[in-house]
């Protein structure tokens, strides 16, 4: 990898865009024909709105701990370094859990089925067009620590 187009994961999109796409979609289906999750919300919605504290919690954690290793969190910039410390030590991917977490508060807090059901296509194309190609470019790049990293450290939690 010594060009420098080269050494990059290759991710189709940015992943914070793929669950606004979701939630956006979602809220679209919500608008054409509502299906709401619960007929009295507030339970949800507090639910939902811890967590959202939870996500925004672990995305600062995972991020402030990729720049204290001097690397980068966006996915579509070279890596410098593997981290394995902080959240990373319990995740492959803890920013990316987090925003699922977050993603499922969201529409506990907006009371929608559509956006729950949006989930689904939005963690497939996740894994096929960010998780599974980071990982390969983190497979060739650091080789046989990446591999030892992966075989101790699960995916998602």
């Amino acid at each position: 990898m010594t060009d420098p187009q080269e050494d990059i994961a290759g991710v189709i999109v940015l992943p914070p865009f793929l669950y606004l796409g979701a939630v956006l979609a979602g809220g679209l289906l919500n608008l054409l024909a509502p299906r709401p999750l619960a007929a009295s919300p507030v339970p949800l919605r507090w639910a939902g709105a811890l967590l959202l504290v939870a996500c925004i919690a672990l995305v600062f954690r995972g991020a402030r701990t990729l720049k204290g290793a001097g690397t980068t969190p966006d996915p579509m910039q070279p890596v410098t370094a593997l981290v394995v410390a902080g959240p990373y030590r319990f995740s492959r991917n803890p920013m990316y859990l987090a925003m699922t977490v977050g993603y499922i508060g969201l529409a506990l807090l907006l009371n929608s089925l559509w956006v729950g059901v949006m989930l689904a296509p939005l963690l497939i194309a996740l894994h096929f067009g960010v998780i599974a190609r980071e990982e390969r470019y983190l497979d060739a790049k650091f080789g046989e620590q990446y591999r030892s990293y992966r075989a101790r450290v699960r995916r998602w939690f």
